[in-house]
Formats: C-alpha cells, sequence, structure tokens
C-alpha cells in the first residue's frame, strides 16, 4: 500500500474549500441549535442560495464577484425570514421536518427547467470564476510544501475561505457573549421563562435564523468557489453531514463546528484512500467500490456512538448541554 499517498490525500483534506465551506455551515447551524435549540435540518438550503445567489449574480447579471457574495447572503436572509414567519411557533420536531422540506423545495427549484436560463436546471452553473480569480493578491507560482502546495487560485481560495471563517467565528464569539446571547442560550434552556420576562422570543428565533443562514450562505459560497454550483450537492446528505460536524465538535461551542469539520473530513479522506488499498491487498472481503463506501457506515457508527457517549462533542461542556423542547 502506498502510505506516502494515503498520508498526504488526508491531510490535504485539512484545508481543502470543502472543509471551509462546511466548517462555515457548521457554526451557522451551531448558532441555530446549538445556542437557540432550533432544530433546522434545512442547511443544505441556505448553502444552495448562497452559491446560486453568487453564480447567477455574475453569469446573468454581470455583476463584479464581490457583489454577487452580498446577493447570495441576502437571499439566505430573505429565506430565513420567509421560512420562519409560519415555522418558528412549531414544536422542535415539526420545525425539523418543515425545514428539510424548505431545503428540498430550494433544490428542486434549481433543478426545474422552468428557471432554466438563470440556473441551467440539473446541468447546474459554472464559467463564473473569472471575477474571483482576477482579484487574487497572489503572484503567479507554486507555494506551500508536501500536501499544502497550491498554486496561487487554490491558495487564495484557501485564504479567502479561512478568512470567511474567521470572521464567522469572530461574529458568533462576539454575539454569544453579549446580552442577546444570553438571550438566545434562555430560550434554548426554557422559552417560556425567558418569555415570562417580557422578551419576545419569536424575534430573537428569527433573528438567530436569519444569522446562522447567512454563515451557513456564506459556506455555500466558498463551496462552490473551486468548481461549479450543482443542484444534486443539495441533497440531505449535505445537511447530515453539516450534523455530524456538529455534534462532533460540540454544537454548543464557538470553535467546534470548525475542529469537527477538520476531524470529519481528514477522517473521511483516510477511510476513502485506505479502505480501497486493503480490498486491493486483499485484507477485506469486498471491492474498491464496496470498501469506498464502507466508510460512511463506519462514519455513522461512530456518530451514534458520539452521541451516546459523549453527547456535548468534543469542546462541549456537560454543563452547557442543549436540551430541545
Amino acid at each position: 500500500m502506498d502510505w506516502g499517498a494515503i498520508l498526504g490525500n488526508t491531510l490535504a483534506a485539512l484545508l481543502s474549500p470543502v472543509t471551509i465551506a462546511y466548517a462555515l455551515a457548521a457554526t451557522g447551524l451551531a448558532v441555530h441549535f446549538g445556542f437557540t435549540g432550533l432544530l433546522n435540518f434545512g442547511m443544505a438550503g441556505f448553502m444552495a442560495l448562497g452559491g446560486y445567489g453568487y453564480a447567477i449574480s455574475v453569469l446573468s447579471f454581470g455583476l463584479p464577484w464581490w457583489l454577487g457574495m452580498i446577493i447570495g447572503l441576502l437571499l439566505a436572509a430573505v429565506f430565513a425570514v420567509a421560512l420562519g414567519i409560519p415555522t418558528l411557533r412549531l414544536r422542535a420536531d415539526y420545525l425539523a421536518i418543515v425545514t428539510i422540506a424548505a431545503a428540498e423545495i430550494v433544490r428542486l427549484l434549481f433543478t426545474t427547467q422552468v428557471f432554466d436560463e438563470f440556473t441551467n436546471s440539473a446541468d447546474g452553473l459554472g464559467g463564473y470564476h473569472d471575477g474571483f480569480r482576477s482579484s487574487n493578491p497572489f503572484p503567479v507560482g507554486t507555494y506551500g510544501f508536501g500536501p499544502f502546495t497550491y498554486n496561487e487560485q487554490e491558495l487564495w481560495m484557501r485564504v479567502f475561505g479561512i478568512l470567511m471563517l474567521a470572521l464567522a467565528i469572530f461574529v458568533v464569539w462576539a454575539l454569544m457573549r453579549s446580552p442577546w446571547g444570553r438571550v438566545l442560550k434562555g430560550i434554548r434552556e426554557d422559552e417560556d421563562a425567558v418569555r415570562s420576562l417580557g422578551k419576545n422570543v419569536f424575534a430573537y428565533k428569527m433573528q438567530s435564523l436569519v444569522v446562522g443562514g447567512v454563515i451557513g450562505a456564506m459556506g455555500g459560497i466558498v463551496y462552490v468557489l473551486p468548481s461549479a454550483v450543482v443542484p444534486s450537492s443539495y441533497t440531505t446528505s449535505l445537511t447530515f453531514f453539516i450534523w455530524t460536524i456538529l455534534l462532533l465538535g460540540g454544537a454548543a461551542t464557538i470553535f467546534g463546528p470548525s475542529l469537527g469539520a477538520i476531524i470529519f473530513w481528514m477522517v473521511m479522506a483516510l477511510l476513502g484512500n485506505l479502505l480501497p488499498e486493503l480490498a486491493s491487498a486483499g485484507y477485506l472481503p469486498m471491492s474498491d467500490i464496496q470498501a469506498g463506501t464502507l466508510r460512511f457506515i463506519l462514519v455513522g457508527v461512530a456518530l451514534m456512538l458520539l452521541v451516546i457517549f459523549r453527547p456535548q462533542g468534543i469542546l462541549g461542556d456537560k454543563r452547557e448541554m442543549t436540551f430541545v423542547k
């Protein structure tokens, strides 16, 4: 087995745009679930709106890349308001059903041929990278070392993504230390008690949904920077991966989502390279393709064990558990 390639591919996942995008989306979900107690299973919809809003703004309307990104974030904010008005008074389990359905509606709207002029339906969108790449501050060349070797465009994508992630972490940290954040934590624990103190629980939930949704949309933008926007990327499995990352790192933590994303994608990369090699060498009684699928089973089992034995996550504190009522 080529241990050098296995190790290199595993380490490369540490700073991949996918890892950064999932860390952003999980940070947004932490605002929803970890700090407010909103059982949102529709984060894929926020990511899709961010990615498509950015791409359509550039391709169909010729807007600058930075303005296209802002429009993608605004679309996510509008979606959060439209989703929150009829749903935020629902119980947690009903909210989960509605949000996962809403995310599927968003994906199907981008798939349908009704808006083919703008979305290119199931084929998705590409070719919107010129503006972002032309703003690259790094000269042409090769940077880094070993598995962290990038050309100027690959480095620019990662630096931009890390800056957005750092900004999101700082915003969430500042908000959760403020009186506003303390109200959210109170709603998470007992919204009736918060309501009895004269706080507008619905308004705070709406604000939380908007803030977390905008952060998730930024994750959706970073997710599509390397290649294209394809509607098949925004299935329910995307949301479930984000939930796995959140629970792995710690739902009610600031840095937990980022740590969870790093661990999750490095483990996925390790298993994705190691298991097929083991199957080819005859150590596993299955084909290479079957061995590649086995990683999802192992990750699922690991998630179940995590929820059973350490539900607060790696960085979580048992004294600050998230209870959904």
